[in-house]
C-alpha cells in the first residue's frame, strides 16, 4: 500500500509557483559572462617602418600601426635550418633591419636572408663540445650595429649583421631561451628563468646582475625585458615581474601575478609567458595559468586584473589591449579597467576526437598592421580581424604553419613555420 500511494504521489501535477527566478546566491548571477562597455577604439596612423629591431614591448624600438595590405600572398619562402620537432622548438621572433631578415633556428642556426629571399650568411652557435640538437631557444635583437643572440646553450653572442662574423660572446651560467632588449649601450636578458643580466653592448662585459626567485615549472623559451627611458623591466619563471634602474640596476618595485583561474586552469605553470608591454605609464604582462594584469611602469601598483593568460605578447592600441589567451581567444579588453569587451575563438586542438585532444594548434600574435588584427595560427592560416567588432575579414595560406610572432616591416609580414621556413607575405 505505501509503494502505490508513492507511485500515485509521482502523477500529481508540480505546482508552479509565480513570480521572477533569481539565483541561490546572488553573485551566481555575476557569472554569467557580459559584453562591456567599449573604450573608444582611436588607432594610431598607419606608419611605413623599415626595420623591426626587437619585441615590442619597449615603446622607443615599437612601430604602433606598421603598414600592411589587406589581401596578403605568399611573396617568397626560404629555409632558416632546422623546424620544430618534439624535443627542440624554434622560439625567436624574426627581426629585420639594412633589408635582412634574421631568423634563429631550433639548434641555433642564425640566418641572414635579404628580403628578396636569398639566404646572405648563417653561423651555427652550438658549442663544438655538444652534439646536434643539445640546445634549443633563444632570441634576438639588433641594436648599435650589431646582431645579439641568445641560445639554449647558455650564451648570448653579439655578431655582425652584415657577415655573421663573431664580436663577442658570454656565458650566461645557465639557460639563454629568453629574448634579448637593446637599449642605448646595454643589452638585458633573463637567463634561466631567475637572473636578469645587464651586459655592455659593444664588449659583452657584465655591468650589473638580479637574482630572482627560482622556479621548475617554466616554459620554453622566456620573455624580453621592456626599457623606457629609466627603467628595464623583468618577468622571471617565478611568475615575479621586476622594475630596476636600468643604469646601475637598483631595485624600484617588485610585482607577483599569483593565483589561477577559477573553475578553469589550463596548468599551473606561473611562469612570465606574455612579455611586459609599456605603454605610457603602464606596463602590460601576464603568467601562463591565468592572469593578465596592468601595472603602474613606475611603482608596479596594480591598476586592473583579467582573469586570461595572453601567452604571447598583448598589443595596446586605440585604447583597447588585444591578446591570445590560454584557452585559444583572440580577445579585446579596455585600456582603462581590463573590461572584456568581444572574444574570438580560434582554433583549438588538432583533433575533436576526445580520447586524442593531446596536442593543440599554436596561435601567435596579434599584430596590428594596415587596420587589421593578424593572428598566424599553427594551423596554417594567417587570419585577419577587425580590430573594432572581432570579425573576421579573411585568410591567407601559411605552408608549414606558423611557429613565430609575425613581424612586419616595409610593408611585407614575415613568419616562421614550423618546418623551418622564413615566408614573406605581401598585401
Amino acid at each position: 500500500m505505501a509503494a502505490l500511494c508513492l507511485v500515485a504521489a509521482c502523477t500529481q501535477n508540480e505546482v508552479i509557483l509565480p513570480g521572477e527566478r533569481e539565483p541561490i546566491r546572488a553573485e551566481e548571477a555575476s557569472l554569467a559572462p557580459e559584453t562591456a562597455p567599449a573604450d573608444a577604439l582611436a588607432l594610431p596612423a598607419v606608419q611605413r617602418n623599415a626595420s623591426w629591431l626587437q619585441g615590442h614591448g619597449t615603446p622607443a624600438t615599437r612601430t604602433d600601426h606598421p603598414a600592411f595590405g589587406s589581401a596578403p600572398r605568399t611573396l617568397w619562402t626560404a629555409p632558416i635550418g632546422k623546424g620544430d620537432t618534439r624535443k627542440l622548438r624554434i622560439t625567436a621572433d624574426p627581426v629585420i633591419a639594412d633589408g635582412r631578415i634574421f631568423t634563429l633556428d631550433s639548434e641555433a642556426l642564425v640566418s641572414a636572408t635579404s628580403t628578396g629571399g636569398e639566404t646572405l650568411w648563417t653561423r651555427n652557435l652550438a658549442p663544438a663540445r655538444d652534439g646536434a640538437g643539445q640546445g634549443s631557444g633563444g632570441g634576438l635583437a639588433i641594436g648599435g650595429g650589431r646582431l645579439y643572440v641568445t641560445s639554449g646553450y647558455g650564451t648570448v653572442t653579439a655578431l655582425d649583421p652584415a657577415s655573421g662574423a663573431e664580436i663577442w660572446s658570454q656565458k650566461l651560467q645557465a639557460s639563454g631561451t629568453a629574448a634579448p632588449s637593446y637599449d642605448g649601450e646595454i643589452v638585458y636578458l633573463v637567463a634561466g628563468d631567475r637572473t636578469a643580466w645587464a651586459l655592455e653592448a659593444d664588449t659583452g662585459r657584465i655591468r650589473w646582475q638580479i637574482d630572482g626567485l627560482e622556479d621548475v615549472n617554466n616554459v620554453h623559451g622566456g620573455p624580453a625585458p621592456a626599457v623606457t627611458d629609466q627603467f628595464v623591466i623583468f618577468g622571471y619563471g617565478s611568475g615575479d615581474v621586476q622594475g630596476a634602474f636600468k643604469k646601475g640596476g637598483l631595485r624600484m618595485w617588485n610585482a607577483t601575478l599569483a593565483g589561477n583561474r577559477n573553475g578553469f586552469a589550463i596548468n599551473r605553470v606561473s611562469d612570465i609567458t606574455g612579455d611586459p608591454v609599456v605603454v605610457g605609464d603602464t606596463v602590460y604582462v601576464s603568467n601562463h595559468s591565468g592572469r593578465l594584469v596592468a601595472l603602474n611602469a613606475v611603482s608596479g601598483s596594480r591598476k586592473w586584473t583579467v582573469r586570461d593568460a595572453a601567452l604571447q605578447p598583448v598589443w595596446v592600441s586605440g585604447g583597447a589591449v588585444f591578446f591570445i589567451s590560454d584557452r585559444n581567444a583572440l580577445k579585446r579588453v579596455n585600456v582603462s579597467d581590463g573590461a572584456e569587451v568581444w572574444s574570438v575563438e580560434l582554433p583549438g586542438y588538432t583533433t575533436q576526437r576526445p580520447r586524442k585532444r593531446d596536442e593543440i594548434h599554436g596561435n601567435y600574435g596579434p599584430i596590428l598592421a594596415g587596420g587589421r588584427l593578424y593572428v598566424a595560427g599553427g594551423d596554417g592560416r594567417l587570419r585577419a580581424f577587425d580590430p573594432d567588432s572581432g570579425a573576421l575579414l579573411g585568410t591567407a595560406g601559411i605552408p608549414g604553419g606558423a611557429t613565430t610572432n609575425p613581424v612586419v616591416a616595409g610593408g611585407v609580414m614575415y613568419i616562421v613555420t614550423k618546418n623551418g621556413q622564413l615566408q614573406a607575405l605581401g598585401g
